[in-house]
């Protein structure tokens, strides 16, 4: 197991249990950073498993594989507090599974936000951009059940963009970006317009800047990183878990399952944060 302590400049730890964080690679520090911002006293683990990634090319029974062994890594090793799958392929496929398996943890998924994008949109055209295995899911069919009717859904699977996100390809993200910004649109604000696009990919945050490149000013992005980071105090909260105010700043701990050179460079990247021995 490869792993770095990251230190931002923050100080030690207050000694409390750490909340635990995966994906499998680097889409999830989109989270990461919203629940970073949300619980500024709080420890972090955050799990990369980049040796069996990606997950959204898979199927199930490899991701409820995969998300199993990373929450009993995480819970034997750190005794998480609270975990949060930080992908949405993992959420569709395993995390009823988690649930059962450590039933006293507080666990939070995520999920395309199709409801808020249908609340938010005023032409009713929507586009979900998403990897095929998070389209494909039994959940994602639910989301897109509860609000037919109510919206036109366009699904726009996404394939190739999280390997060059993962990869720094900054042609490559460019150029991927520009299709399938093309392949959701036409956006606008006419009645037959796309207004609204759901980031149904943590990675695809971390892309904000080039996706609105291929957009209107007027287009809504949806992505669930702050929700996530709200539900997640609410819960730790209710448990009376919360790290308190006089806990200090918290500390960020980075793990891999392969190389963790890459997850430095995006935590470095992305998230603005220096690696200390």
């Amino acid at each position: 197991m490869n792993l770095q302590a990251i230190d931002p400049g923050l100080a030690a730890s207050n000694g409390d249990r750490p909340i635990g964080v995966f994906d499998s690679g680097m889409g999830g520090l989109s989270v990461l950073a919203a629940l970073r911002a949300e619980l500024p006293h709080e420890d972090f683990v955050y799990f990369a498993d980049t040796a069996y990634a990606p997950y959204g090319e898979r199927g199930d029974a490899y991701v409820i594989e995969r998300s199993l062994a990373v929450a009993e890594h995480l819970v034997r090793e750190h005794r998480v507090k609270a975990l949060v799958v930080a992908c949405n392929t993992a959420t569709t496929a395993a995390i009823h599974l988690l649930r059962a398996a450590h039933p006293a943890l507080p666990i939070v998924g995520l999920e395309p936000g199709l409801k808020p994008a249908v609340a938010a949109s005023r032409t009713g055209h929507i586009a979900v951009m998403a990897t095929r295995g998070t389209l494909a899911s039994a959940k994602y069919a639910a989301l897109r059940a509860a609000v037919a009717g109510t919206a036109d859904v366009r699904p726009v699977p996404c394939d190739g963009l999280v390997k060059a996100i993962e990869g720094f390809d900054t042609a490559g993200i460019a150029s991927l970006c520009q299709r399938y910004m093309d392949e959701a649109g036409p956006f606008g604000e006419g009645a037959a317009d796309v207004d609204t696009v759901v980031l149904g990919c943590t990675h695809y945050p971390l892309v904000i800047d080039e996706l609105r490149t291929h957009a209107p000013t007027t287009l809504r992005f949806i992505d669930t990183g702050l929700p996530v980071a709200q539900h997640t105090r609410r819960l730790l909260a209710a448990a009376g878990q919360l790290a308190g105010d006089d806990a200090g700043n918290g500390t960020l701990r980075l793990e891999s399952s392969g190389q963790v050179a890459a997850l430095e460079a995006a935590a470095t990247r992305w998230l603005a944060l220096s690696t200390v021995a």
